[in-house]
Formats: structure tokens, C-alpha cells, sequence
């Protein structure tokens, strides 16, 4: 397997550095401990007044077969053709309004996805890899899975153990094996006011 580490231009914790997104998967299934992981540190993520509006539907290809047929279906073409080989196929939902007010609740999407970084990193700390999708149709997966009114799909999740980027169509291996890039810092802080483009260090 290719080492992927981000090129970090200074140090981060390993598991941050480890993260990418695989589109090949070995044939392998994820421990229910470790997959029970992911989402116990997608349960400690912050949110606006520990509202906590994170919803993830998991579907396992084994153990919820239909399931993960019925979600995999929701996918856009393209990603359908890589992510199927996926053990493990999500979907990240954030709750739209306030559970004690019934007010909008701005923040579910941001805070939903503060969760599921968390979950991607814990799923590189143990040698899993999580892709997340905006490639799919949200209105199939709500009629699909009976999602209620107040509930939004937001992504689509595959998790498992990266496999071989010979396992792809040539475009995608190429995209799998590419080197890594970010904008440097200095590109998105503004330093002190808007438009002040710079880094701390």
C-alpha cells in the first residue's frame, strides 16, 4: 500500500496526518469493536449547546446486506462503481431544528460534520479509512429509509480497510495515487482582519 501521510508543512497528530479518502476497499470486514470506535468518537465531538445533531444510519455489507444494497443505490453513478466493494456504507444525517425548542438549528450541519471528522480520524487511527460522499441523491434516501421531516442527509460515508489502487478503473487509481496538496495557511487565515492573508508562524 502507498503511503499517503499528508505532507504536513508542520507537525499534527499522526491519526490527522494518516486521513485520506480510498475509493478501493479490501474484502474485508470491519470488527464491530472497531467500528463501534468510529462512532463513539463521533459521539464526543462538540456541538452548539451540547445539542449533539448527528444521526448516522450503518449499514454493513455482511450483517445489514438489504441495507447497504438500498444505500449503495442512493449514490451517484460514479461513486456506485467504487464504493459497492466498501464493508460498511453510511449516511451522515443532521437533525434541522432544536430537540427541546423546536427551533432551526444553524449549526446541525457544521456540527455534524465537527462528528464526523472525528469519526474519519478514529477510523485512520486504526488503519481504516473513511470517504465521505456529497455524490448522492437525498430525496432517495430519505424515501429509502423512511428518514422523517426535520432530519437531513447530508453525506454518504464508506468505511474500511484501504485496498490496492490496482483494484480501480484506471482515472480513479491515477486520482487514488496522486500526490496530496492543501492551500497553505497563509491562503485562508486572515490574520487579525479580513483580507490580512498570513500564517502564525
Amino acid at each position: 500500500m502507498t503511503d499517503r501521510t499528508a505532507p504536513t508543512a508542520h507537525p499534527i497528530e499522526p491519526a490527522l496526518a494518516a486521513r485520506w479518502s480510498p475509493r478501493s476497499y479490501e474484502d474485508r470486514a470491519v470488527p464491530a469493536a472497531a467500528l463501534a470506535q468510529c462512532l463513539e468518537a463521533a459521539r464526543w465531538a462538540a456541538s452548539c449547546i451540547n445539542e449533539q445533531p448527528w444521526t448516522y444510519l450503518v449499514t454493513r455489507k455482511t450483517e445489514e446486506a438489504d441495507a447497504h444494497a438500498k444505500l449503495l443505490a442512493c449514490l451517484s453513478p460514479n461513486n456506485q462503481g467504487w464504493a459497492g466493494r466498501a464493508p460498511v456504507l453510511m449516511l451522515a444525517v443532521a437533525r434541522s431544528i432544536f430537540a427541546a425548542s423546536g427551533k432551526p438549528n444553524r449549526h446541525a450541519a457544521y456540527d455534524l460534520g465537527q462528528a464526523t471528522a472525528n469519526l474519519a480520524a478514529q477510523a485512520a487511527a486504526l488503519g481504516l479509512q473513511a470517504h465521505q460522499m456529497a455524490g448522492f441523491d437525498a430525496a432517495a434516501a430519505r424515501a429509502a429509509f423512511a428518514i422523517p421531516e426535520g432530519f437531513e442527509p447530508m453525506a454518504a460515508i464508506t468505511l474500511g480497510y484501504p485496498g490496492p489502487a490496482a483494484a480501480l478503473p484506471e482515472a480513479l487509481a491515477a486520482r487514488e495515487t496522486a500526490p496530496r496538496a492543501r492551500k497553505p495557511i497563509a491562503e485562508f487565515a486572515h490574520m487579525g482582519a479580513w483580507g490580512a492573508m498570513g500564517s502564525p508562524a
